[in-house]
């Protein structure tokens, strides 16, 4: 059948099984959005308060689900507007389709009126970007996309496509969905090298990542650990793919993870590392990184093994069938002795975790924030945050009952990123969503409370309130002699009133009495589709402990001031 560019854009997304795209219309995108209008009966539009925004609903779409998230994006000021939440998805390998439109071929390159090279703007922030010329190019350039973006290391991929490529007519012919181009198998003697260095082990330690994550590996991680006696800890996208509950998880790693995951890490004989990439902030001082262990390290990308941390057994390919393959293969071999020491670490875990709850001045401190959340929430809840301390207490203290139930911005660190991942994540999932905020990055994009009101998106906002911009004034405290350089916000914002201005609900909290009565009302006007912000009053002085001091190791761990 023949279409015009715009009508073949929309059929195609919804060949490829699209049924929310997130969005802000504009003069170059028109005859999309008239497309959008025609097929409303098969593809939902959310319209955000900004394209950031949108790009960020797109973004916790994908994460909740592992689907394409998708956003639209005028020309100019639209397209540059989605950066943000592309890079943001690009640092976390998170599928995305973002789609712009632009001045027609006529006048590129000529300053028109919100004209921007955007595939030029976004190149070093995609896997792929395309700028499509051509109206016959059209349908297949959208499925290489979704291809692109789901393949291998999944990430963001741009489509630019001009005005008159919209306007044109070609035949249209429905194709399937698109599949994951598959990763090459693994070879046998890799997986035997692995599992003699695994079987050797006397102190093994499974690290998981956001690759792992991404693609559930949860049961099959807790298998393995069972069979072998392996302790289990998490970078910070690894979170949520191991349940709690499981003894032999740790927790988080790292610069801000728990005392007893980062310890065990640094004494383990052996690191299977399974979809991490040993970022700056989980390893600490390179040169002084796990010097006792040797480290096996499973990925999909090739570029990701040896480049922050030289590892004795490289195995890059289909990680789930490799891991699946290597624990088929190991007998059982059980620890008692290594598994003696992880408890030993976990209790003076809870030691420090006592010590720093007693020196705490306020009445209501983040770790009883926390407990009461982790009490009341329903069971399946996603929690979404944004950045700063808020973030790192949510990763310390939160529970997850299932995989995709941690959205947050770990590469990038973008404060704003969580209203509107927390948006994505509701409608995707129909889930019970929670934020946890601050004030600094609550005050970055809260124009989306009107989104979530609009579209009755009912997440519950735990804004954490300090009255500072937390983590850097910490880094202030800690390291730069008190000296407090514009992270004091002293701000006479009344989000209560706020809230109720958006059509939102409002609450205060300054008392663990009164953050319970208020989540739980929160709660229940959930479930009636309203959004609720809770401004919970914590002490600016709450430190996120244990720290790694920047360019410190596990030994340099300050667990108190």
């Amino acid at each position: 059948m023949k279409l015009n560019g715009a009508q073949i854009l929309i059929q195609t997304l919804i060949e490829q099984g699209v049924t929310d795209v997130f969005g802000y219309p504009g003069g170059q995108v028109i005859n999309i959005y008239d497309a959008l209008y025609e097929y409303k009966d098969k593809i939902n539009h959310i319209l955000t308060a900004h394209e950031q925004g949108a790009s960020h609903a797109a973004d916790g779409y994908s994460r909740a689900t592992g689907k394409v998230g998708v956003c639209i994006a005028t020309s100019g000021p639209g397209a540059t507007n989605l950066v943000t939440g592309i890079a943001t998805a690009m640092l976390d390998s998170i599928p995305m389709v973002a789609i712009t439109g632009n001045v027609p071929c006529s006048l590129i390159g000529k300053d028109s009126f919100q004209e921007i090279d955007i595939t030029g703007v976004t190149l070093p922030i995609t896997k792929h970007n395309f700028f499509v010329n051509k109206i016959e190019d059209l349908a297949d350039t959208i499925r290489k996309a979704f291809t692109i973006a789901k393949s291998g290391r999944p990430g963001p991929v741009l489509v630019d496509i001009p005005k008159d490529v919209q306007v044109g007519t070609y035949e249209y012919e429905p194709q399937p969905i698109v599949g994951k181009i598959p990763l090459p198998k693994v070879k046998d003697c890799l997986i035997d090298e692995a599992v003699a260095m695994l079987q050797e082990a006397k102190k093994p330690y499974i690290y998981v990542g956001g690759g792992a994550a991404g693609l559930c590996m949860g049961a099959d991680i807790v298998a393995l650990a069972e069979k072998i006696d392996a302790a289990i800890g998490c970078s910070f996208m690894g979170l949520s793919s191991v349940p709690q509950e499981n003894e032999k998880f740790l927790g988080m790693q790292g610069m801000h993870g728990h005392f007893a995951s980062s310890m065990a890490q640094n004494e383990a004989d052996l690191i299977l590392a399974v979809g991490v990439r040993f970022s700056d902030r989980a390893t600490g001082n390179v040169s002084k990184f796990a010097k006792q262990s040797k480290i096996i390290q499973l990925d999909p990308d090739s570029a990701e093994v040896n480049k922050n941390v030289r590892v004795n057994l490289g195995i890059v390919g289909d990680v789930e069938d490799a891991f699946k393959r290597i624990a088929a293969k190991l007998t059982e071999n059980k620890k008692p002795d290594w598994m003696a020491r992880v408890k030993a670490l976990k209790d003076e875990e809870k030691r420090i975790s006592d010590e720093i709850a007693a020196a705490a001045k306020a009445p209501l401190t983040p770790k009883t924030v926390f407990d009461i959340i982790n009490e009341l929430k329903p069971a399946a809840t996603i929690t979404a945050t944004d950045v700063g301390q808020h973030q790192m207490w949510a990763a310390q203290y939160s529970t997850f009952d299932r995989s995709r139930r941690f959205v947050s911005s770990g590469g990038l660190g973008t404060m704003g990123f969580g209203l509107g991942a927390a948006m994505g994540a509701y409608v995707a999932t129909k889930d019970p969503v929670l934020l946890i905020t601050g004030d600094g990055s609550f005050g970055m994009n809260l124009n989306e409370l009107a989104t979530a009101v609009t579209y009755k998106i009912p997440v519950v906002i735990v804004l954490m309130n300090n009255g500072v911009l937390g983590m850097v004034r910490q880094w202030q405290t800690l390291f730069f002699g008190k000296r407090y350089s514009n992270t004091v916000l002293a701000r006479k914002t009344d989000f209560v009133a706020l809230a109720k201005a958006f059509g939102a609900e409002g609450y205060l909290a300054e008392t663990p009495i009164e953050f319970k009565r208020a989540f739980s009302e929160a709660l229940e006007k959930s479930k009636e589709g309203k959004p609720v912000v809770i401004d919970v009053r914590i002490d600016k002085d709450e430190l996120v402990l244990p720290m790694l001091p920047p360019g410190g190791a596990i030994s340099d761990m300050i667990t108190k001031v």
